[in-house]
């Protein structure tokens, strides 16, 4: 299996955000799960993701259960994009050794190509504090690339295309199809047109995932 959850509770403070969530997902399914505001879609992904320690239950993504390994095992793009005050080319590589080759691949999976080479600085253009230079579809694009770059096994969505117009959405959602092309998903949102094709549709709702009614 790709994800295992397996009765996963998760507090802030003493308000308890999920009550003993367990979820399986096979290796390359597309799973969706609606969730109204303050459901704990989030906080879900984020346990997913190995940004939050696991205190009660147990969880394993690509075959590891240690935070620190399962981070290697996912690539996340959220609904605000978090770029750092560095090029596009350092937000798309994080740090990491990627040759120019496939950065450029990444670039024209996320449709930023064309933009990219109008820039003067090409790929050097700095993005500015938090992605001020740029539009939220620009931003958006660059965070799709970092995770198409990353080449992750598990790739985690959360409300990706939200805060974005209806044009550029769809876009985006274009560009999401080749991130998520042979990879295990998990899409969280409150809207469900955009996970309708998807193997599986769950509900998280009062910290319970629940079978999405039919």
């Amino acid at each position: 299996m790709s994800v295992v959850l397996r009765e996963i509770s998760f507090c802030y403070g003493e308000k308890k955000i999920l009550d003993k969530v367990s979820l399986t997902v096979r290796e390359k399914e597309h799973i969706g799960i609606l969730g109204g505001s303050g459901s704990g879609k989030s906080t879900l992904l984020k346990l997913l993701a190995g940004l939050y320690p696991v205190k009660a239950g147990y969880c394993e993504v690509a075959g590891e259960c240690v935070p620190e390994r399962i981070r290697k095992q996912v690539a996340m793009v959220m609904q605000t994009p978090g770029l750092f005050p560095l090029s596009i080319r350092e937000n798309i590589t994080c740090g990491h050794s990627i040759t120019e080759e496939k950065v450029w691949e990444a670039v024209q999976a996320a449709q930023l190509e064309t933009w990219v080479r109008e820039l003067p600085e090409g790929l050097n253009s700095l993005v500015g504090e938090r992605g001020g230079n740029l539009s939220g579809g620009q931003a958006q694009r660059i965070a799709i690339a970092r995770a198409i770059a990353k080449d992750a096994p598990v790739v985690l969505l959360d409300e990706p295309t939200s805060a974005l117009d209806g044009e550029t959405a769809e876009a985006l959602l274009r560009a999401l199809e080749r991130l998520t092309e042979g990879k295990t998903v998990i899409h969280v949102t409150h809207r469900e047109e955009t996970v309708q094709n998807y193997d599986r549709i769950l509900v998280l709702k009062e910290g319970k995932l629940l079978e999405k009614e039919s």
